[in-house]
């Protein structure tokens, strides 16, 4: 029977230890892979599949890329989720008895990027793992393998999970195997994550970081993380930071559907940045900074006196405009420190790395001595705690040139004067060359050959060559034949060939001696990586808060203040992104008044008139205030909200086989359900999802239960006019309108939010801004016209659903027969069904089986 070959056998045993990645499996200057791997990788890499002889009747599929390529192509496999192993050679091919050993030296995977343009410079790369505990608790965890900061958390429920998920936006999670079917099963209808599994979670050598844990829970949650990392990079981590134990409670709790509607970070259609919360607030000047932003943005206080600290040093970097701009000019030359501490840490930094640390680090003095003038306390305790790393700059001052090549294995990276020993080789290299070129100018005025000319390649050394027409012109048995060229013979002297052995010996040395000096200096560096995380973490909040005061100065925010009773002033407020893009001269602000009397504001108006605006704009106005920037507004004094709920929007989730009317109520009903006095709802158009009467009697008993049961703070925007009437029964709640009039039998938005109920919709004013066929318009208003009539309009909300359908039915409805037997048990089923847990194929089953039997 036919066996693999020992190299097809070696590649078989590693790839069964990585089953789940791809294996690229070192050969020669290519990384080969075969098999299935192979099928597969050409097709997502498009590149040619061929096949090789491996000891078997059938030849093996088999396709490679370029070593020296081979990055772009890792990245390509990486973005669309997949996992790569990369397979060395560990022993040198001269030496190694059989076929040579391999190992994989590193798994790379969504999660833990290092490097590339998979690396966003102002997001964060986190890889998340979940652990399921027998009394129904979770931990999650999640870090930035490449800046090296990680935390952890313990949830009580999966719903609390995806909510982390989706803030942390992981790109590949880590759980028990158990558990994986599970999360992939549901995860699939939530998220765009790699699944990855890792079983062990002893915590009996954690490292130091996770000292700060002290729950087990949490110390598990973190072990099965940390041994993750260490099986897939095979390398030190020294760069990752004490491990920080937090509660979502500690933040203003912010669900999907929040951070979705009211597009923080992204927006609905795109996805993408532009639009957003975050691209309006971007003025930061660093990577760093960056992802800060964004991870105040996702995480809003709920501490007064945190925010009240954020705001203060806003307040002044707003006032000191020349030292502001003097600090924006300084950090505009600070690189990554985060990222490349983590890149000295993990032994892939190259000198061109290190001088960017370095000229990072030159700014710093200039940038505590900016934040020393500022009168604030917090700015003067911010700058005591800055610190410039002064040994670091001097050593990369005199270690490392100032224009080093990419490679840090070919020369030319260590400064002149650093070394004795290697300034003695570079003495002996640069003397030699020296000496050659002399030999060359004294050869030609010996020989009269002015074309004479000293050369040099890897194989033959160096040479002295001779065009054919001149050999003639050499005195005999002066010099030693050693190569035949076309048109030139080339030779060499004794002297010549003693001299290359000299010069040669003394590069090779001297490239050795400048790589291990290279090394001494980047492990001397990784002593300074706790310090360099400490000056980040500082940098970063100097940056996010300068990106405060600029933005506020050019948008014209104010200061807010926070109320302790619960009352929220907001006089001619703004929706910020909005305003930028229409700009300040044509968005029309509004005032908003809610107080003890004042809980739930009923908004009424005509679509397109604003009113999704004004409820996002308070949103976002409190999402500013507890993130500790200024807020859109004239004036503002606001609750600190501890929860912000949104139902905005409708859309299908076909995925999860949800229809818009499901989405509207799993929305609402998380509000209802999670809510508290000190929260902040949203509701646009609820129950526009089903029939009219559905509609309104369960927007009705929502803004009831709501008002009597909750008391949180409430918008709620409708085109149901019938519940205008709610403020009669309701003590805390009070109608506001948009306005609008009507000129010329057009409608004109006033886009100014007035008290007291909208008179009227101007829904087909609206359908006639859309520009359908006259006559369609025409017909709606005759038919307008017709339910207007006081047999429609007497009929109000506050009757109960059944004198609402009584119009419809006689006054005398004759006796039915009694019901069968199967027309009860058809009736009991149907009574038993729970619609909203049902997918819409679901319910057509269900359906289907009553009707069967029926018949």
């Amino acid at each position: 029977m036919a066996t693999y070959t020992p190299m097809i056998q070696q590649y078989l045993d590693i790839k069964a230890q990585y089953q789940d990645a791809f294996l690229f499996f070192r050969l020669g200057d290519f990384y080969e892979m075969f098999f299935d791997d192979a099928i597969k990788a050409a097709h997502e890499l498009e590149i040619t599949l061929t096949s090789r002889d491996g000891g078997t009747e059938e030849r093996i599929p088999m396709c490679g890329v370029p070593y020296h390529s081979a990055q772009g192509y890792i990245e390509q496999l990486i973005q669309k989720g997949y996992k790569v192993a990369i397979c060395e050679q560990v022993e040198d091919p001269k030496t190694a008895k059989g076929v040579v050993r391999r190992e994989v030296v590193q798994l790379i995977t969504p999660g833990t990027v290092m490097e590339g343009k998979q690396l966003s410079d102002k997001e964060n790369n986190y890889l998340a793992t979940i652990t399921s505990f027998a009394d129904g608790t979770y931990g999650f965890a999640y870090a930035d393998l490449s800046t090296g900061e990680s935390r952890v958390t313990l949830l009580s429920s999966m719903e609390e999970v995806w909510n982390e998920l989706y803030a942390t936006g992981a790109r590949e999670v880590v759980v028990a195997s158990h558990f994986a079917e599970e999360l992939h099963q549901k995860g699939k209808e939530r998220a765009d994550f790699t699944i990855s599994l890792e079983d062990d979670t002893t915590t009996n050598f954690l490292p130091d970081i996770a000292r700060p844990l002290v729950d087990e829970k949490a110390k598990v949650t973190f072990a099965r993380l940390f041994h993750y990392l260490v099986k897939t990079q095979k390398r030190s981590l020294d760069h990752l930071q004490p491990v920080q134990l937090y509660e979502i409670h500690q933040y203003m709790k912010l669900d999907v559907y929040s951070k979705r509607n009211l597009e923080l970070t992204e927006t609905i259609r795109t996805k993408g940045r532009n639009g957003s919360l975050l691209w309006l607030l971007d003025e930061t000047m660093t990577a760093m900074g960056g992802r800060l932003l964004k991870q105040w943005i996702d995480r809003p206080l709920l501490q007064r006196e945190k925010i009240e600290r954020r705001l203060q040093l806003v307040e002044t970097l707003l006032m000191y405009y020349f030292e502001r701009q003097e600090l924006r000019n300084l950090l505009r030359h600070v690189y990554d420190l985060e990222r490349l501490a983590g890149r000295v840490a993990f032994g892939n930094v190259n000198a061109r790395d290190l001088i960017q640390l370095k000229k990072s680090l030159q700014q710093v003095p200039a940038i505590r001595a900016v934040v020393e003038q500022l009168d604030n306390d917090n700015a003067k305790q911010l700058a005591r705690s800055i610190d410039p790393c002064s040994e670091l700059v001097e050593l990369l001052e005199n270690a490392i040139d100032d224009n080093p090549p990419l490679s840090v294995k070919e020369g030319g990276v260590i400064k002149d004067g650093y070394d004795d020993m290697l300034d003695r080789f570079r003495d002996a290299s640069r003397n030699g060359k020296t000496w050659i070129a002399q030999l060359e100018q004294k050869e030609r005025e010996l020989t009269g050959i002015k074309s004479l000319k000293i050369g040099y390649n890897r194989v033959f050394g160096y040479y002295i060559e001779v065009t054919k027409a001149n050999l003639h012109l050499l005195p005999e048995g002066r010099y030693e034949r050693k190569q035949t060229l076309a048109n030139a013979e080339r030779f060499v002297t004794q002297e010549l060939k003693e001299k290359e052995a000299l010069i040669l010996e003394a590069e090779e040395k001297s490239m050795e001696l400048e790589y291990a000096l290279f090394v001494s200096i980047r492990e001397q560096v990784k002593q300074f990586i706790p310090r360099l995380q400490q000056l980040a973490k500082i940098i970063s909040e100097l940056d996010v808060l300068q990106c405060f005061a600029t933005v506020s100065e050019e948008n014209r925010y104010t200061k807010p203040r926070f109320s302790d009773n619960r009352e929220l002033v907001v006089k001619n407020g703004r929706h910020p992104v909005v305003e930028k893009v229409l700009g300040a001269q044509r968005y029309v602000p509004n005032d908003c008044l809610m107080n003890a009397e004042r809980e739930v504001l009923l908004i009424t108006g005509p679509n397109m008139s604003g009113k999704s605006t004004y409820m996002r704009q308070i949103a976002l106005t409190a999402i500013l205030a507890q993130i500790g920037c200024f807020v859109p507004a004239d004036e503002a004094v606001l609750p600190i909200f501890d929860q912000v709920f949104t139902r905005i929007g409708a859309a299908d989730d076909l995925v999860s086989g949800q229809s818009t009317f499901m989405v509207e109520m799993l929305e609402a009903r998380n509000a209802i359900v999670h809510a508290t006095p000190r929260s902040l709802i949203l509701f646009d158009e609820i129950g526009r999802g089903t029939s009219t009467y559905d509609g309104m009697a369960l927007a009705q008993a929502m803004i009831e239960y709501v008002h009597d049961k909750i008391g949180a703070k409430t918008l709620f925007s409708t085109h149901y006019h019938e519940l205008t009437v709610l403020e009669q029964s309701l003590a805390k709640l009070k109608n506001v309108h948009v306005s609008a009039i009507e000129e010329n039998g057009k409608v004109v938005f006033l886009h100014k939010i007035e008290d007291g109920p909208a008179d009227k919709s101007y829904g087909i004013h609206v359908a006639q801004l859309a520009e359908l066929p006259p006559e369609l318009i025409a017909r709606a208003k005759e038919i307008l016209a017709e339910l207007e009539q006081p047999v429609y309009s007497e009929r109000s909300l506050q009757k109960t659903a059944f004198e609402q359908l009584s119009m419809f039915v006689e006054e005398e409805t004759p006796k039915e027969p009694p019901l069968s037997k199967k027309e009860k048990q058809a009736l009991a089923a149907l009574k038993s069904l729970n619609l909203l847990e049902m997918t819409p194929l679901q319910a057509l089953n269900q359906l289907y089986e009553i009707q069967k039997l029926l018949k």
